[in-house]
């Protein structure tokens, strides 16, 4: 598939998220939704699996931007920003990744 054919997916796909996380901000109480989903197994494992994710994407980013400034401006705000902030990552540094990752 064409190279830029995923970047379109994937910032199609940011981009849905993005909107699905601006309705459940206006529909749901973060607070207390949290607090019961940590209160479950599941919603531990799935926390877990989510900020280990935060950290193997952190470690991508590390590997692949030359700079530490870009580093850091790339791979702190997803442990707040979540997933939209390595989409946007993604689609903005597609070419770059590819390379790196062709080289090896």
């Amino acid at each position: 598939m064409n190279s830029n054919i995923w970047r379109i997916i994937i910032a199609i796909l940011g981009a849905a998220f993005t909107a699905l996380l601006l309705w459940a901000t206006v529909r749901g109480d973060f607070m207390a939704e949290g607090a019961a989903l940590i209160t479950m197994p599941w919603g531990r494992v799935s926390l877990a699996d989510l900020y280990l994710g935060f950290v193997l994407y952190a470690l991508a980013v590390w590997v692949i931007e030359p700079s530490v400034k870009g580093r850091l401006f790339w791979a702190l705000p997803v442990f707040i920003l979540g997933n939209v902030w390595s989409a946007l990552w993604v689609v903005v540094r597609w070419k770059v990744i590819r390379e790196r990752v062709s080289r090896h």
